[in-house]
């Protein structure tokens, strides 16, 4: 008997229209007292793309890829979608799942580390909506955490290759590597990884993106210098979050002499709308005001690797397959990562 009765992808959500927006906003931080004006400035930064989040279309194709992909090896799962904040909202996906006879979920957070705010809070939502839908509802297995997997490091070596190749020589022989990561508060990083475990001053999550940053590296044509920065800092002032923030980094950088930088958005499964905004134009434009050659390494995205990684990550769940894991960093407790 198979352990498994379908694969679901949760993900975050995000509007698809300017009417969606404030809407979307409004769900994301339900609760936390965000003022309309601050919601509404937030919501510029989808105005500029039409208001449309490239999140949903990159899960839209990143299941068309998996479901290819599980075909072609053999699994037979139906796969499912659910989003935490926009349509399709996970409650109602796993009810539709319920109705189809679905007893038992493996499911993927698009979202490779371990933190709060990747992986609790999506336990925490999984755990609402089967209470919403009562004792028939599906149960559900989280896949662990994959920022040191194969299948999530290799598309990022060719993206930052790719990336590098796309200066002028002289600025590539130069460049710094800048992996970027969403920032955090301070308190949140270091509780990641659970009690008993040793990860240093930015926790669990903080080690695992030094980690990839450096098997990354490893991986490149040559030695690179390169560091952790940090983007999308959402907090008052007065509460410390994870630093240094990419455009401050740039500036030092700049006035150190560096003549190009190449950010890698290694802490994101997609290209989405923080990748869009706090990178594509807000980033850019500071390299652009410092007079410094700039890229951005693309994500995992669709990257067969990634995909790939997928199906191995099921095999895994399944008994099928050990893990692969290429980092030496211990398990976070009580998270299954």
């Amino acid at each position: 008997m198979r352990p498994y009765d379908a694969f679901l992808l949760i993900s975050f959500g995000g509007p698809e229209g300017e009417d969606e927006v404030i809407p979307f906003l409004e769900n994301v931080t339900r609760g936390r007292n965000i003022p309309r004006e601050r919601l509404a400035e937030v919501g510029e930064h989808y105005f500029l793309f039409g208001g449309v989040s490239p999140i949903n279309q990159q899960c839209r194709d990143l299941i068309a890829a998996i479901t290819d992909d599980f075909s072609s090896n053999g699994i037979d799962l139906p796969v499912y979608w659910g989003n935490r904040f926009w349509a399709p909202m996970l409650t109602d996906t796993l009810a539709t799942m319920r109705d189809d006879g679905v007893r038992r979920v493996l499911a993927l957070p698009t979202s490779a580390y371990c933190n709060w705010s990747s992986r609790t809070a999506y336990e925490e939502d999984i755990a609402r909506a089967r209470a919403a839908l009562g004792e028939d509802a599906p149960e559900v297995d989280l896949i662990r955490t994959f920022h040191d997997h194969p299948g999530f490091v290799e598309p990022l070596v060719e993206h930052t290759l790719a990336a590098l190749d796309a200066l002028p020589e002289d600025q590539r022989r130069g460049a710094r590597l800048l992996f970027s990561a969403h920032s955090i508060p301070m308190s949140m990083a270091q509780e990641s990884g659970g009690p008993g475990q040793e990860f240093g001053p930015e926790g669990a999550y903080g080690a695992q993106l030094s980690e990839v940053a450096r098997l990354v590296v490893d991986r490149l044509d040559r030695d690179y210098p390169f560091e952790v920065v940090y983007q999308s800092r959402s907090g008052p002032p007065s509460q410390p979050w994870l630093e240094p923030d990419v455009n401050d980094r740039m500036k030092e950088l700049a006035a150190e002499g560096v003549p190009a930088v190449v950010v890698v958005p290694h802490g994101f499964v997609s290209d989405h709308m923080e990748v869009k905004f706090d990178l594509d134009v807000e980033a850019r434009e500071t390299a652009r005001n410092l007079g410094i050659g700039y890229e951005r390494a693309l994500s995992p995205g669709t990257h067969p690797a990634f995909v790939s990684m997928v199906t191995d990550l099921v095999r895994e769940y399944t008994g099928e397959s050990a893990p692969r894991r290429l980092g030496s960093l211990p398990r976070c407790q009580g998270c299954d990562c």
